[in-house]
């Protein structure tokens, strides 16, 4: 079994390759196609209507014996939560890029993803056929942009429009594709220069970490190609290389190879080992990837088709069966499974069991929520959830009709629940919603969806950045709220501290040492707490980067726990007047790549839009751009960016969290539109 993620920039192919994946391995007849809107993974009107990737899909695919789990996750800024949580349950990662391209901003961000998960990856260098593709330049782009320890395990066989198959360095067999069938033979004549220079060199690498290889790497033998496999299996999964593949989805070309190398070189679940949490009551407990011991699964996604509403869950062990009890950690909640499903796109299979290592879809599970863990009732064990980024952008949303009202506040929480990037807040004074996203984007594939899934009409305003206020230094308040009840005087008396939290772009809330409250009466403590963080002292923008702790607290009288989230509340209002705070905005890592000639008008729209500009590459008539931009100055950019580049210019994105908004009137302009309005 192999739990595995396709992960890119956005147009290095990503799609096309899970496409071609489907045809080869016989799941599909035909391939779909991205720019005829007729692909099978996605399957959203929207995905199609755009022709990019919305949301992360699953499929299960059969290859050479073994059974692949393979999601396919979106490849633009917007929807890097589709990443996030679908690497947080995978146990191996694919990172294509483009031979033309290289690696892009986002092959940047969702490698970082992969590694923080300690994810083992291969890298497939897609679109070979293309001309001015250059696999060797892509090989050197991963290591000097990504750090990675890559290393060539496939060759192309006339790189270009003439691409016909591809060398495996491992084995020296080539795989041709003719007549749409892949053939394999001998490595031609006139690559064996470059295919035993690279296969020194792959065997010069691992030897660096693996004994078996260095009499290979230092004498004159010939290193088998079952001992050079194993090594590279072994370094693989220790995450000491990266393997690299090259071909090209679109004319099949280095696919099979693509798949020998998943079963060959990523792990199963048994590989991955135990996963660890944390039990109810206190100390931690592994899990083993087996089925002799308890359920333990994660929830990482909801997936809502025209046939059901359904959770896709991992897991880690134990079997699963319809009609089964499971004990969210989180909550306490349990929850009866109605059914199990195996999934492919938007069409869902009924399974009799699903056992250990599989990634399935459950219905009936309406207490849990992205990232809670179910277990088998007494065996309850909390696995880490996931680390969810700060939305940046928001609007207002009303419907057109009074009428429409209930259906829109159904519809938008309905989305929330499914994407937990999207929050939403209801403005008591104009009865609006305030939807906050990841992006321009983010926030208007959710608009048109609405009436497309929904048939909810709305109003929608125009996006505006969210705008954070951080604090400076320690702050301290209190507050002491007193109440006559049924002749008692009953009151409730708190301290609130808060401060700095650079590594965070939120706010993290806590108990202090000095208080101890039960589970109810500090949830709606905190809630109290989070609500008040909404609105800071300098222009009403939420809070960002800061901790807030509760300290002591004084309850006295019958009732008086109903008095400390107000008290709470009061407490943080006085501690926010009491610290120094700043106004931040947020930021973008932004690389343009456009035509040498243009680079002057290029360069002269980004500081004009008060970029800091990191870094210009030139080679021959190709220019590329790097750096951080404002969120504020991007909006309506693409637009000016064509413009100013004849149309030759692409601009990819990345968040790269926040900054003080600059004392200069184009920084004082943005404070102003960062009120209560702007979420």
């Amino acid at each position: 079994m192999r739990n595995v993620g396709i992960v890119a920039h956005i147009d290095a192919g990503k799609t096309t390759l899970s496409e071609r994946i489907l045809l080869k391995s016989g799941v599909e007849r035909r391939m779909g196609a991205v720019h005829e809107g007729t692909t099978v993974l996605d399957w959203m009107p929207e995905e199609r209507r755009r022709g990019i990737s919305i949301g992360a899909a699953t499929t299960n695919v059969p290859w050479r014996g073994h059974e692949i789990h393979l999601i396919d996750t979106p490849g633009h800024v917007d929807f890097t939560v589709e990443v996030e949580r679908s690497l947080r349950v995978l146990d191996g990662a694919v990172l294509v890029i483009s031979a033309l391209a290289g690696v892009q901003a986002q092959s940047e961000a969702v490698w970082r993803q992969a590694r923080r998960h300690r994810v083992p990856g291969i890298a497939f260098v897609n679109q070979c056929d293309r001309q001015g593709s250059d696999f060797l330049r892509a090989l050197g782009d991963l290591r000097e942009r990504l750090g990675m320890a890559a290393v060539a395990v496939s060759y192309p066989i006339a790189e270009g429009p003439d691409l016909v198959g591809v060398v495996d360095l491992v084995t020296r067999q080539a795989q041709r594709t003719e007549a749409g069938a892949t053939h394999t033979a001998g490595a031609p004549d006139g690559l064996s220069d470059e295919v035993e220079l690279l296969r020194q060199e792959l065997v010069e690498v691992l030897a660096e970490h693996d004994e078996s290889l260095v009499e290979y790497a230092l004498g004159d033998r010939d290193a088998p190609a079952d001992v050079l496999g194993a090594a590279l299996r072994r370094a693989t999964l220790e995450g000491r290389v990266t393997p690299v593949l090259c071909g090209s989805a679109l004319v099949d070309v280095g696919v099979d190879a693509l798949l020998d190398a998943v079963v060959a070189y990523l792990p199963s679940p048994l590989d991955r080992g135990a996963v660890e949490g944390a039990q109810p009551g206190g100390g931690r407990a592994r899990r083993e990837p087996s089925v002799a011991e308890p359920l333990c699964a994660l929830a990482f996604k909801f997936l809502r088709t025209r046939r059901a509403e359904m959770v896709l869950v991992r897991l880690y062990s134990g079997w699963l069966r319809p009609g089964d009890e499971l004990v969210n950690p989180r909550n306490g909640a349990r929850e009866r499974v109605e059914a199990v499903y195996r999934v492919h796109a938007d069409s869902i299979e009924p399974l009799s069991a699903a056992k250990a290592g599989d990634i399935v879809a459950l219905s009936g599970c309406r207490a849990t929520g992205t990232g809670d863990s179910l277990c088998a009732p007494g065996h309850e064990v909390a696995l880490e959830g996931l680390v969810l980024p700060e939305p940046v952008v928001s609007l207002v949303a009303e419907p057109v009709a009074e009428a429409q009202r209930p259906a829109l506040a159904a519809a938008l929480a309905q989305f929330a629940r499914e994407d937990p990037t999207l929050h939403l807040r209801e403005d008591p004074e104009t009865g609006q919603w305030i939807v906050a996203g990841m992006g321009e984007l983010h926030l208007d594939v959710l608009a048109h969806r609405m009436e497309d899934e929904f048939g909810v009409a709305a109003r929608f305003g125009r996006p505006r950045v969210n705008y954070r206020e951080a604090p400076l230094g320690a702050g301290r308040g209190a507050a002491k709220l007193e109440r006559e009840f049924d002749g008692e005087l009953v009151s409730a008396e708190v301290e609130v501290e808060l401060g700095p939290d650079p590594n965070h772009e939120g706010v993290e809330i806590h108990l202090g040492p000095t208080a101890d409250l039960g589970e109810a009466l500090w949830a709606d403590t905190e809630a109290a707490l989070r609500h008040g963080a909404e609105n800071g002292p300098l222009r009403g923008a939420a809070l960002g980067r800061a901790w807030i702790a509760l300290g002591e607290v004084r309850l006295s009288g019958t009732g008086a726990h109903e008095l400390l989230p107000v008290a709470a509340r009061l407490a943080l209002e006085a501690a926010l007047e009491d610290t120094p705070m700043e106004l931040r905005e947020p930021v973008m890592q932004f690389e343009v790549d456009t035509s040498a000639d243009t680079l002057s008008q290029v360069m002269a729209s980004l500081l004009g839009h008060r970029a800091e500009v990191s870094e210009v590459r030139t080679e021959g008539n190709q220019a590329s751009v790097r750096g951080i931009v404002p969120l504020a100055g991007l909006f309506g950019y693409a637009s000016l960016l064509r413009s100013a580049s004849q149309g030759r210019a692409v601009c990819s994105l990345s968040p790269a969290g926040s900054r003080a908004v600059p004392d200069r009137p184009e920084g004082r302009a943005a404070a102003r539109g960062s009120g209560r309005g702007s979420g």
